[in-house]
């Protein structure tokens, strides 16, 4: 059905955007995201991708296909170099889907589990970083100055962009039916 519908150009572009917005934002917004001691980072990627699990409907769109390509682009872009996103995209994907399918799909739903994935998104990335050395923060400077800040940035994307993404899925859902 994917092959199908509209959704098959929507999809990618709206990916391909929400990549550079989060870039974007980040240069543009620095000295909001980023005044010491507190860090802000947007994660429109994570938005549209769990957004894309709970619009998708019947379409079926191969998130984790797209997770692992915009993980590469990603770290390839950002960094230079093949890293940490090419592994946390499809995970955060997989975990949507995890959890996702015990619930009926709705803002609150798509609300917790989006919460969850940035939360669980930005830990895993703090503890590589730990791991090989990048990050010395304490674990309790992580969660006060980085996590719960990018929480709240990302929950107001989300509550902002709910129902114009919703929209714009439910218009391109509806001529894949058509």
């Amino acid at each position: 059905m994917y092959r199908l519908s509209k959704l098959r150009f929507v999809f990618p572009i709206g990916l391909f955007i929400t990549f550079f917005l989060d870039g974007s934002f980040s240069k543009i917004f620095s000295g909001v995201f980023f005044s010491y001691p507190y860090s802000m980072v947007s994660h429109l990627v994570l938005l549209w991708l769990a957004l894309g699990y709970f619009f998708q409907n019947d379409v079926h769109i191969p998130l984790t296909g797209f997770a692992v390509a915009t993980g590469i682009c990603f770290d390839l872009y950002y960094s230079g170099i093949l890293g940490l996103y090419m592994v946390l995209f499809p995970l955060i994907v997989w975990l949507t889907r995890v959890i996702g399918q015990y619930f009926t799909p709705s803002f609150l739903t798509a609300f917790m589990v989006f919460f969850i994935d940035v939360a669980v998104f930005e830990f895993l990335n703090y503890a590589a970083y730990s791991v090989i050395g990048i990050a010395s923060a304490s674990f309790s400077s992580f969660v006060l100055y980085t996590l719960a800040p990018t929480l709240a940035l990302n929950l107001i994307y989300f509550v902002v962009l709910y129902y114009p993404l919703y929209l714009l899925y439910s218009r391109y859902n509806e001529e894949a039916r058509s």
